[in-house]
């Protein structure tokens, strides 16, 4: 008999739901190599806009796999890096984008995608 490995109830569904946001994993990827401003991940990621990237800073800080950090400046400044449990999903993050470099061009060609729909 084969497990009921992903009900609903199944902490495996986390993980895929988590990664099933598109920029959950793109922002968190972002901020691998060490804090950042949200201008600067904009530039680094390109084609998020502003109010997306808000929005999804805060729903990673909500998770707790982000943390926002405001210096009291004049101007003020805001940063955010990841916490202990975001750097845990760095491995899966790049496996996934192992497996997206390696099989990217046979996904896209299997839907019948042109470039331009393929990011």
């Amino acid at each position: 008999m084969v497990p009921d490995r992903l009900l609903a109830d199944c902490r495996a569904r986390l993980g895929f739901d988590l990664l099933a946001h598109t920029w959950n994993g793109v922002v968190l990827y972002a901020l691998a190599e060490g804090p950042r401003r949200p201008g600067e991940l904009r530039t680094a990621i390109g084609g998020i806009s502003a109010k997306v990237l808000t929005q999804t800073l805060r729903r990673l800080e909500g998770y707790a796999l982000v943390e926002r950090r405001a210096f009291e400046e004049t101007p003020p400044r805001v940063e955010y890096a990841l916490t202990a449990l975001g750097r845990s999903l760095l491995g899966p993050i790049e496996a996934l984008g192992r497996w997206s470099a390696e099989y990217g061009d046979a996904f896209v060609a299997a839907q019948g995608w042109d470039e331009e729909e393929a990011g």
